[in-house]
């Protein structure tokens, strides 16, 4: 056997053998479950894996920005006309992060931990100083009392000689400060007199600069990857008490900070929030990209905040059949200590127009008043998000505070907030290496085929040129007489003689 004949059976079986392997492998998707099965054993919180440091102190900068509605017109708005309001902000906080107190439970299936916030004050990301800045707003420790006492003539009757004791009006003047981390309230300051259980001190954001929501239980993931995140119980209960259905008061999904591998578009994604007294959900939107690294686009759809009518299932949000809000606004008093409270997101997005249509200023655009995460579906990790909610207060006639005869039930805004991550760059490089490592290995049996289909191309090329050289081989060796004339051969006939062919 010469050479060539050697290597076309080399590369033929060589070749035949990586196809085979190859398509059987892509079929099968065994380097893709290998691989899967990797990433579900390391994206799980326990000491030592991947993605548990990260989980106790995110990298990426968070930034939290507060925007104020400031009330041009309290005088007309209290005889009946139309509210006005001018959207005062950003003001800019950078937002630190960690969880506090880690330990690991329940053979590493479950972690507790609380997670600490600290807020620093961004002068160059914001329109003022906030301890300058004075916003015209609702007196909400004012209205909070009030709708307290509302139905008691005894009790309406003091806390209206109180007010105006003090000088405590249904709307007030403060810094942005104040209004955010907390100022003396008169009108609290005498009620506490009487009640030590009432918070003399109200604000916003009053006790949230370094402090936590209280203590998450998470389960780890390690036996299931779908549970990677997910709450399972908040202040040691594992359901809420707020509302009125055992639906509502479940606590469904992860705190925000940590999502499961491998997403699919199909798929709910659920978040706990405390500053909701809820869970609320997303649906995927679209496909984007951030810093190279592909993600999918979650948002809230329309029937989180649906009315009754609309989504039958949020009927256990109700604080009271009397108090069932329309689509977009949620009542949040039952967890604020019975104050009017009520959440939506910024300028009344996807709530009912006549929310809207109600206050002078309101304007929601998606792109500035969307809630969404974007999440990388391998990993599960963040790669950017922006967490939006609005902050109102239920306002209404309240008999015995004369005050309020001349109002109509509007749902105030007060101030809504955009919480907002984009990955850093050293975690969006770590992402694309691990996103390569995971590519390479899943797609290795497409690289087989591709080889395999290159020594395809090889034996091809082989056989062919072997073909050629037999033919001129052949042609080469070719039959011609001795001569122009035939030789006659009496016994045997027409003899031919076997020489070279002569050429042209």
């Amino acid at each position: 056997m010469t050479r060539r004949p050697c290597a076309i059976y080399v590369v033929g079986i060589t070749c035949a053998v990586l196809l085979v392997a190859g398509i059987g492998l892509v079929v099968a998707q065994v380097f893709r479950t290998i691989m899967h099965n990797r990433l579900k054993k390391e994206i799980v919180l326990v000491e030592g894996s991947r993605v548990f440091e990260s989980w106790k102190t995110p990298p990426p900068p968070v930034y939290m920005e507060f925007f104020f509605f400031n009330v041009t017109n309290v005088n007309d708005f209290l005889k009946g006309a139309k509210p006005e309001v001018k959207q005062v902000g950003p003001y800019t906080y950078r937002e630190y992060r960690y969880k506090d107190n880690v330990s690991m439970l329940e053979n590493n299936e479950t972690v507790s931990a609380y997670n600490t916030k600290s807020f620093v004050f961004l002068r160059e990301k914001s329109v003022g100083d906030p301890a300058v800045d004075n916003i015209t707003t609702v007196n909400i420790p004012a209205w909070a009392v009030m709708t307290k006492v509302k139905g008691s003539f005894f009790r309406s009757s003091m806390v209206s000689i109180w007010m105006n004791a003090v000088g405590s009006g249904i709307f007030t003047t403060h810094t942005v400060d104040e209004l955010l981390w907390g100022y003396e309230d008169p009108l609290l300051v005498r009620v506490s007199s009487t009640n030590p259980e009432v918070e003399k001190v109200f604000g916003l954001m009053y006790k949230k600069n370094g402090s936590n929501d209280g203590e998450f239980v998470y389960h780890t993931g390690v036996q299931n990857y779908l549970d990677y995140g997910r709450v399972k119980t908040w202040k040691g209960e594992s359901k809420l008490t707020f509302w009125t259905s055992n639906q509502s008061n479940s606590i469904n999904g992860s705190d925000g900070s940590a999502f499961h591998p491998l997403l699919k578009k199909d798929e709910r994604i659920y978040i706990f929030t405390p500053d909701l007294c809820r869970s609320i959900y997303m649906e995927f939107e679209k496909d984007v990209e951030v810093k190279g690294i592909p993600a999918y686009r979650f948002t809230p759809p329309r029937s989180v905040l649906a009315s009754k009518e609309e989504n039958p299932a949020n009927e256990g949000f109700c604080v009271s059949r009397d108090e069932c809000l329309g689509t977009g606004v949620l009542k949040v008093s039952p967890c604020r200590r019975g104050a009017p409270v009520v959440a939506s997101f910024p300028h009344f997005y996807l709530a009912d127009s006549k929310y809207v249509a109600a206050i002078e200023g309101m304007s929601p655009h998606r792109k500035h008043h969307q809630t969404f995460l974007d999440l990388n579906p391998t990993t599960g990790v963040i790669v950017r998000a922006s967490k939006r909610a609005q902050i109102n207060v239920l306002l209404s006639r309240i008999s015995g505070f004369p005050a309020t005869r001349g109002l109509n039930n509007t749902i105030f805004p007060v101030m809504f907030l955009n919480e907002s991550v984009v990955i850093d760059d050293a975690s969006a490089a770590r992402v694309h290496k691990l996103l390569l490592i995971v590519t390479v290995v899943s797609n290795l049996p497409l690289i087989i085929v591709g080889l395999g289909a290159i020594l395809l191309i090889v034996l091809i090329i082989l056989l062919v040129r072997a073909r050629k050289q037999k033919a001129s081989t052949e042609e080469d060796t070719s039959y011609s007489p001795v001569s122009d004339k035939e030789k006659e051969d009496p016994q045997n006939g027409t003899f031919i003689g076997l020489t070279a062919k002569a050429e042209d």
